[in-house]
């Protein structure tokens, strides 16, 4: 009722003042087609076809046309082909990942949002820092948090208890994380496991849930502020990564190999596993679906507490007209706003990106009646940024490599980071100093 109302007063006011700018300039729209990635479960593009309209609707001199792309790496790679190609079906903005900055910036095709909002510090300022740190590069802020996350931890309050572990109490640290784990994990016989005690999924991002073992770890980056150098072959990163492969190959609680990302939560509500990394933004999909009562809990420390941020951002690209910009600029605040970015989290499970959109008065209220929902904001105190480098991709790739050659057994942990650490260094000299 709270969203509904919010967008119904909002939209109807603004129509009723605009109704006859509308008539007089109908000549005058301005379409803003938007690429626009879905990373996980839930109506995230009916949401967002929601907000175009509703923004439409206060708005009549400008239509968002979101443009649904698939993965955050399709996202990307089809709006540089777009943009390229140029014409009337290029994207005049994105929803892409933070991560991609440099990428986006090594092809001359974004418009800073900080000089778009005339350096007005303000607002920029209002979003929490750790969601700007990916946000940042030559000086400047190129995007505006959105669609943004953390991993997080859930886990079965009933498999718990079944075991005899406190159902309200997630596990504190690493050691603890596969003990748990070894006690929730059952099996049918010696080779057949019907419950694993966790899933940390290896596919689609594996690069970062895994960062956040790194970070606990000690490696708080894995790569270097200007993106030109990484960290993958630290003592601290070798570290957690044979950690993880010891959880499925010497532990045995979690599946060796490979994880699939998108089938995890689904393993979860069918009590396949018993608890699960995965992102923030599956939250809601997790209410929904879970048929138990279930926890979310930051990930377990080991040197420290930490987890990388995650998700995508609002990018504005420079094919854009100097009334497309100012228009991008309008939706972007608006978008952004308390009252907007609390009726994003409470319908999706990403984070509201500002601390004034958990002081308004909806999200307060929802989280008094769903405390699991301020986990992830809490833990945003121990976050550091994601991977990010140039020609970012192709870095990563090399790093899923490395880290998909560990996890099923092909290399040793360090030989296979090694190994990434000279590929990653071939691929960024070229980019340094």
């Amino acid at each position: 009722m709270q969203r509904r109302d919010f967008l119904k007063l909002s939209a109807a006011t603004a129509l009723t003042a605009a109704l006859p700018l509308q008539r007089a300039h109908a000549a005058e729209l301005i379409e803003l087609p938007m690429y626009y990635p879905v990373a996980v479960g839930g109506p995230i593009a009916k949401i967002m076809d929601g907000y175009a309209a509703a923004f439409h609707r206060a708005n009549p001199d400008v239509r968002i046309r979101p443009i649904y792309t698939g993965s955050y790496q399709d996202t990307t790679i089809k709006a540089l082909t777009a943009l390229r190609g140029g014409g009337s079906s290029a994207p005049k903005m994105a929803v892409a990942l933070a991560v991609d900055i440099f990428t986006y910036l090594d092809q001359g095709v974004l418009v800073a949002v900080e000089e778009l909002a005339k350096g007005d510090k303000v607002w920029l300022n209002s979003f929490y820092p750790a969601f700007l740190t990916n946000s940042r590069a030559n000086g400047k802020i190129w995007s505006a948090p959105f669609q943004r996350s953390t991993p997080v931890l859930y886990w079965n309050k009933a498999a718990f208890k079944a075991v005899g572990l406190d159902p309200e109490r997630a596990p504190a640290d690493w050691a603890e994380m596969q003990d748990y784990a070894r006690r929730l994990t059952r099996r049918h016989n010696a080779k057949s496991v019907t419950e694993w005690g966790i899933q940390i999924p290896s596919s689609g991002f594996p690069y970062w849930l895994f960062q956040g073992l790194a970070i606990e770890n000690g490696q708080a980056r894995l790569a270097s502020v200007d993106g030109t150098h990484t960290y993958f072959d630290t003592p601290e990163t070798i570290g957690a990564l044979e950690y993880m492969v010891d959880l499925g190959r010497k532990s045995k609680v979690m599946p060796s190999g490979i994880i699939n990302w998108g089938t995890t939560p689904q393993d979860f509500f069918q009590n396949r596993c018993a608890m699960m990394w995965t992102t923030t933004g599956n939250l809601t999909n997790v209410r929904k679906h879970a048929p138990f009562p279930f926890g979310v809990g930051m990930l377990p420390k080991h040197k420290r507490y930490g987890a990388p941020t995650g998700g995508g951002n609002l990018y504005v690209f420079n094919n854009t007209t100097d009334a497309e910009r100012a228009a991008a600029l309008r939706f972007i605040r608006w978008v952004t706003s308390p009252e907007m970015a609390a009726d994003w989290s409470m319908q999706t499970g990403y984070i509201a990106t500002s601390p004034a959109a958990w002081d308004t008065d909806a999200l307060k209220q929802y989280v008094a009646g769903f405390p699991q929902a301020v986990v992830a904001r809490n833990q945003l105190q121990y976050a550091e940024p994601e991977l990010s480098t140039h020609q970012n991709q192709r870095v990563t790739k090399v790093f899923n490599d490395a880290l998909e050659a560990a996890l099923t057994g092909q290399k040793a942990p360090a030989v296979a980071l090694h190994e990434a650490q000279s590929r990653a260094n071939a691929i960024l000299r070229r980019y340094r100093a």
